[in-house]
């Protein structure tokens, strides 16, 4: 039994400023056959697992390359068919192939391409033919279109939200691939558009309760899987939206009925699914409030860098300058010009810098102002689950009592290391500001005695009202009432 698996991910935000281009996936992470770590990363568990499975099941793994990059603006083409026919030619070389296993994120846009990877899985098919099974691993922050659907035999999506299933969820997608390939199972998807757009954090109800429930079926009576794709409310795409994916073992009306019933359980609950949002001067005031075990921990979704924003506004900075609040360490800002500044300096000097307000009008101005270099790092890393994140150079710095963690390269908050790393320890601060929408819970929810969410004045907003969608298929919910939902597979 012979398996091929790469991957080729990213999440586009089709608002950023910031142009994607193969140096971005190179600067995050590129791994060409054969010379993948030896540890999941977050699009590659497919790949990763298969690996250490292919001995035990009786396989042999022929590994492609693997890419990814940071969130940020559409694709240039010619880079994204470049990286895709890296990969499809080597699929070609590796044939007679058993099966192929994709690690793709699922809210990919490049010029031209408005899914691309609904274009990999059109063009992996054509090499492979109707018989042989494709089986994709997807974010749940994907666009789930029916192409992707018809064209693979089984994808699963991560469940949680912060996305610390990656390693489990490609497990399943092994087991279901080899199950096939020996004639065990028919796997066959449902797809149930709910016609909305929502933020699903599993940290908090209802999500925490729903996609246990949909944890609980699978595994029962011919279900095999479920997942939920929240939707990326960044990309400006047609098939934006929620929906939910059931696979069953070749029993399709019984998943028809089970996606259909899942999703109007969720339309049921719309608007209750993301956090509140708290007005900044609200939010420091209630993060000033009381004594506390640990930071209050305040979270900027809208300078989220994964999300596609810059990470470089300072307007937080500036309020807490503004009224005097020390104590407080806020990150990552992505600032490379001030990183190497602070490290020809040296740890321990004091000098005078201008950092962040730089990428675009919502950056907000540059910060001005005589600082003290706290801590620094060369080629960084934060975790993310089992994963390990680049930060690149960076710097921890102290301003007017305001520890703040410059970064070179553009991530947002997900490990403590974006602070422990250069000098700064969150754990003993009165307030943490991070830029991030939710997957900074992994690591900062245990340390917090609060989470508080903000609006920074950043790009990437909460609200899906703000963004100017010219692509979407409407009616959808927020910005029309409730349509129909609809089976779509």
């Amino acid at each position: 039994m012979r398996l091929f698996a790469a991957s080729l991910a990213t999440e586009t935000n089709t608002f950023s400023p910031i142009p994607t281009s193969r140096a971005n996936f190179e600067a995050s992470a590129y791994f060409p056959a054969g010379h993948h770590p030896d540890r999941a990363t977050h699009t590659t568990a497919p790949l990763y697992v298969a690996r250490q499975r292919a001995k035990r099941d009786g396989f042999e793994l022929i590994e492609g390359s693997c890419f990814w990059a940071e969130p940020s603006g559409t694709c240039v083409k010619a880079d994204y068919e470049e990286m895709r026919d890296e990969i499809l030619a080597q699929l070609k070389a590796a044939l007679p192939v058993d099966g192929v296993l994709l690690g793709l994120h699922g809210a990919m846009v490049a010029h031209g391409y408005d899914d691309c990877e609904g274009d990999i899985l059109e063009h992996v098919r054509a090499i492979v033919g109707p018989d042989v099974p494709i089986g994709v691993e997807l974010d749940p922050h994907c666009h789930l279109t029916e192409k992707r659907v018809r064209l693979a035999d089984a994808i699963i999506l991560y469940k949680e939200y912060p996305h610390i299933d990656f390693v489990e969820r490609a497990e399943e997608l092994v087991d279901l691939i080899l199950r096939t390939i020996r004639g065990e199972i028919k796997p066959v998807m449902s797809l149930y558009d709910c016609r909305m757009i929502e933020l699903v954090p599993t940290t908090r109800e209802p999500g925490r309760s729903f996609v246990d429930r949909m944890s609980a079926l699978e595994g029962k009576d011919g279900i095999l899987s479920v997942s939920l794709a929240h939707g990326f409310q960044q990309g400006d795409v047609p098939e934006i939206g929620t929906r939910v994916l059931v696979v069953t073992d070749n029993a399709k009306a019984k998943g028809d009925a089970l996606a259909a019933k899942l999703g109007e359980e969720f339309r049921s609950l719309k608007g209750q699914f993301a956090p509140p949002v708290t007005p900044l001067d609200e939010a420091l005031d209630r993060a000033l409030g009381g004594p506390a075990n640990g930071p209050r921990v305040i979270a900027d979704s809208t300078d989220n860098a994964g999300g596609g924003a810059a990470s470089d506004n300072t307007n937080i900075i500036h309020r807490l300058r503004e009224r005097g609040i020390a104590d407080a360490a806020v990150g990552p800002v992505w600032d490379p010009v001030a990183v190497e500044f602070c490290l020809t300096a040296g740890v321990g000097a004091t000098i005078p810098l201008r950092f962040g307000g730089k990428a675009a009008s919502t950056s907000g101005p540059p910060v001005d102002g005589e600082v003290t270099v706290l801590g620094a790092v060369r080629n960084g890393t934060q975790s993310f689950g089992t994963a390990k994140v680049p930060i690149g150079n960076a710097v921890g710095i102290r301003i007017d009592g305001i520890d703040v963690a410059l970064l070179s390269h553009r991530t947002q908050a997900l490990g403590l290391e974006i602070f422990t790393s250069v000098g700064i320890d969150p754990t003993q601060k009165r307030i943490v500001s991070v830029k991030s929408t939710n997957h900074f819970h992994a690591a900062y929810g245990p340390i917090a005695s609060e989470v508080i969410y903000t609006d920074g004045g950043g790009p990437s907003h909460l609200d899906v009202r703000k963004y100017p969608y010219r692509k979407i298929n409407r009616p959808l919910w927020p910005h029309d009432p409730l349509p129909p939902g609809r089976l779509v597979v």
